[in-house]
């Protein structure tokens, strides 16, 4: 009985460590990712503002080869949208809105539906470095209550490991181009 006993106190006191730990942890957070890319600024803006290309580079889409996509407004401008339903949970169901863009920023609104339901907001910034050459980054910003915050920290490296894939894929698509 001392065993459960200890076990049970034990159980008890690292939920207790989690939630005043959650208590510290930011509810906001921003995950932020670059690359370098050999192309203009002009040629690598162009071609991320277009939300279709993201069939070409987003691991998101690329992991169901059945996810179904709709698209309306103007591609490339403010009010495109993209929206997705998958029976694959690592897509899941949700939508895509370009809410801003600048010579060098474009702003989306994203709407998950399924596995899990959720808004956020991510940003395309297209960068100058030289003539011939463009810092792309990608920033997703989240929002996580408490204590769910806690797990923000899993999610965030997930993210990241996306993002850093559908940069070197946009790398590897614009500078095999002539």
């Amino acid at each position: 009985m001392k065993v459960l006993k200890f076990i049970g106190i034990g159980i008890v006191g690292i939920i207790a460590f989690l939630l005043v730990a959650a208590m510290v942890i930011p509810k906001d957070y921003t995950i932020s990712v670059s690359t370098t890319i050999n192309k203009p600024q002009a040629v690598v803006f162009d071609y991320v503002k277009m939300i279709k290309n993201q069939e070409k580079y987003s691991v998101w889409v690329m992991k169901d080869p059945n996810v179904k996509i709709e698209y309306t407004g103007i591609d490339g401008t403010v009010g495109a949208k993209s929206s997705w339903v998958s029976l694959d949970d690592n897509v899941g169901e949700g939508s895509q809105q370009i809410t801003k863009i600048t010579d060098s920023r474009i702003d989306v609104a994203l709407h998950f539906e399924k596995p899990m339901k959720g808004d956020n907001t991510a940003a395309t910034i297209v960068e100058a470095v030289s003539d011939d050459q463009t810092k792309l980054t990608n920033e997703f910003y989240g929002h996580a209550d408490y204590p769910l915050n806690l797990m923000s920290f899993v999610f965030k490296g997930f993210v990241k490991k996306d993002q850093e894939q559908n940069l070197a894929n946009v790398k590897k698509i614009l500078e095999s181009q002539p």
